[in-house]
């Protein structure tokens, strides 16, 4: 508290203005200052040059060293895998033989009755011939693995405008596999909301169904179902309580689960139970989420090969790890 003569000098002093010097004014103030602002400035000695500069050489030696050996761990594990898949490349080639493809997969304890791949259409000239021919591959070592059902996502939809020319492609490739027509399975290739492209299924032979999927049939088709919902309730048609989780099923299941000729029952599985992504990474870009809650997800591709944009080349090899790793997965659906 500032003393009563203080209180009075000071008060004098802004009055006469003339009683008080500055210095006295100051001596006078420098009582009732903090202690702390009354001493000198202690300043923080400064390091030496010398002991700093070794100091961040030291720093980069060191981020530089584990560059280096971060660099040759990953080169050493890109050559692994790349040895490894050359290797599965020789010994376990189909040779465009059934009983082979058959036989790599005997031993499996379960195959996935609907697989699933994402397919990117790459850059090149010929990037849609080379994405017709992923198709009847995969095709081609389903229907000889004994998978009855297989989607094919492609993003921007290009498969769906050259169906017949798709169905022809599969049929020639079943051909170099099998051979004569007779052993051949029956084809049906189809998109939604598109007619099917295939023969009458002949009861004494196996049928092979490929279904093309994009992104429209994903997102797009969950928000064009609410609108029409929402509409319905609106209208009075449809009660609030009847929409539930089984109603959007059956609506959306209807896309891929619609029969393969008019004088058929023949109902397709609607959620894959394998997907394969030929890439290192998950990527699934689109694919239409209401179709994969209970699927297994498999990447082909090791993360030590890096990211390519267009994914990697679909291979025998990536195919078999992928029923492989389907086989010995546990299936827990959220127990």
């Amino acid at each position: 508290m500032v003393s009563q003569r203080d209180r009075d000098i000071l008060r004098g002093d802004l009055r006469a203005r003339s009683k008080l010097s500055t210095a006295d004014r100051e001596s006078l103030l420098k009582s009732y200052l903090p202690e702390d602002l009354s001493r000198p400035e202690r300043r923080r000695p400064h390091k030496t040059p010398i002991r700093s500069f070794f100091r961040s050489q030291l720093h980069h030696f060191a981020y530089a060293l584990t560059h280096i050996i971060f660099g040759i761990i990953v080169r050493l594990l890109q050559a692994y895998h790349a040895v490894v898949d050359r290797v599965f490349a020789i010994v376990y080639h189909h040779h465009r033989t059934p009983e082979l493809i058959r036989k790599d997969v005997r031993g499996l304890k379960r195959l996935p009755q609907h697989l699933s791949t994402i397919l990117t259409l790459r850059k090149e000239d010929d990037a849609l011939a080379v994405l017709m021919d992923e198709v009847a591959e995969l095709a081609a070592w389903s229907s000889c693995a004994g998978i009855p059902q297989l989607s094919i996502y492609e993003k921007t939809g290009v498969l769906k405008s050259c169906i017949p020319a798709l169905h022809q492609i599969i049929t020639t490739k079943l051909a170099s596999y099998y051979g004569s027509p007779d052993q051949q399975p029956t084809l049906h290739l189809y998109a939604p909301h598109h007619p099917v492209e295939g023969s009458t299924t002949n009861p004494g032979k196996s049928t092979l169904t490929v279904l093309l999927l994009s992104s429209t049939d994903g997102r797009e088709t969950i928000v064009d179902l609410t609108k029409t919902l929402a509409e319905m309730s609106q209208n009075g048609k449809l009660s609030p309580e009847d929409i539930t989780p089984e109603l959007v099923d059956a609506e959306i299941s209807d896309i891929t689960t619609q029969p393969l000729t008019a004088g058929t029952d023949t109902i397709l599985k609607p959620e894959p139970d394998l997907l394969l992504v030929f890439s290192p990474y998950l990527k699934l870009d689109g694919y239409p989420p209401w179709q994969i809650r209970l699927t297994e997800m498999y990447c082909t591709g090791s993360r030590s090969h890096g990211v390519n944009g267009d994914g990697e080349a679909v291979e025998y090899q990536g195919y078999m790890r992928g029923l492989w790793h389907f086989a010995g997965a546990q299936m827990r659906f959220g127990r």
